[in-house]
């Protein structure tokens, strides 16, 4: 029986999310791979405001006992492999977790080629023959002799190790006045030259640029996006505490490889929040493209292109099984909660896509 606690709030956030990332074109692939390929940082800056903006509200309603941060814990051959070859895999998919998930909601057939490769790797390194990779007690990615803590056995973040846990209030409190003022100075410069021209705001232009029109500006995009993140962490610490199921604020791997594993046992514990987030973000986006007049059912034209994506989603779903979480799952929720494993995963994810590119990258 499908749980609507669960339910409802996953599809809902999901849609919104699924909008959110089609709008605002949000994908970490494009934003790794233009720093040294075509040395633009429009969507690279789009990521790291969401993830300051999240950082910044996770620990706010961390300090006022609203949710509990549960930073995903250290193991490090996983993170290190694991977010080396999602990097790969993710340029080889053209598209990161969310990326190619948004974009089979446009219609994109290479994106659903990815996102197929995606869960099955994910689901057979989770759950089917890959798995001893991940949980073989002596040469597992994930297995306990490699998992590295705190003092106190708790996973490991940048705040027991340097300590910053001792001095909440003050180290939080330059945080977010270092940050306020960021945005405050965005939001500024984005209403300046409005008020130079002597404009008015046009509600019509307004709704024509949120529904339609080009991409969102990325300021708008990873405010967007870090609200989001805020809000899921608020929904799953509502939905573990009243014992509906154990729940990451945004993770796709792990919902592809739910609604696989429900499709293949028909089990309902295998229909957790992160398997509702997903089929919404599809919907969202595919929402949101029809508005657009986005839709369109393509596929490249090289079938060789096709078979590369789905190699790159594949390679996708293993590496997040073995980093412990997808692209999202770790740079958008982990890293703002200075959880050391998730920082080291997205620096290789980074290193994987720039390694995949670097022969491009020459000719450039």
């Amino acid at each position: 029986m499908i749980d609507l606690l669960t339910a409802f709030p996953g599809i809902s956030l999901g849609i919104i999310l699924g909008f959110v990332l089609q709008r605002g074109r949000f994908c970490m692939n494009s934003a790794f791979r233009d720093i040294p390929v075509f040395k633009d940082y429009t969507l690279l800056k789009a990521v790291v405001l969401a993830v300051v903006f999240e950082m910044i509200i996770f620990h706010l309603l961390a300090l006022m006992d609203i949710v509990s941060l549960s930073p995903p814990e250290l193991f490090w051959p996983g993170a290190i492999i694991g977010g080396f070859l999602f990097g790969i895999g993710m340029a080889f998919a053209a598209g990161c977790a969310s990326g190619t998930t948004y974009r089979v909601g446009e219609g994109m057939m290479g994106s659903l080629m990815a996102l197929l490769g995606l869960i099955i790797g994910g689901y057979t390194t989770e759950n089917g023959i890959l798995s001893v990779l991940v949980n073989n007690p002596d040469l597992g990615l994930r297995s306990t002799q490699f998992r590295i803590a705190a003092a106190d056995g708790s996973s490991l973040t940048l705040g027991n190790v340097f300590g910053t846990s001792l001095t909440p209030i003050l180290t939080w409190g330059i945080v977010i006045l270092l940050t306020g003022a960021s945005i405050i100075l965005l939001v500024w410069k984005a209403y300046l030259p409005w008020k130079k021209k002597g404009n008015k705001i046009d509600r019509n232009h307004l709704l024509e640029r949120i529904f339609k029109g080009g991409g969102w500006k990325w300021w708008i995009t990873g405010i967007a996006i870090g609200l989001i993140g805020s809000i899921a962490i608020i929904c799953t610490t509502v939905i573990v505490e009243m014992g509906s199921c154990n729940a990451y604020p945004l993770g796709f791997i792990g919902g592809w490889n739910g609604l696989l594993g429900y499709i293949i046992t028909g089990a309902d514990t295998a229909l957790s929040w992160s398997v509702f987030l997903v089929i919404g973000v599809v919907m969202g986006a595919f929402i949101a493209a029809n508005i657009a007049g986005e839709f369109k059912l393509r596929a490249p034209k090289d079938g060789k292109v096709l078979f590369l994506q789905f190699v790159g989603g594949t390679m996708m779903g293993i590496g997040a099984v073995f980093a412990g979480g997808c692209n999202i799952s770790n740079t958008l929720i982990g890293v703002p909660q200075l959880s050391v494993a998730s920082i080291i995963t997205t620096i290789f994810i980074i290193l994987g896509v720039w390694v995949k590119n670097y022969s491009y990258w020459l000719e450039k």
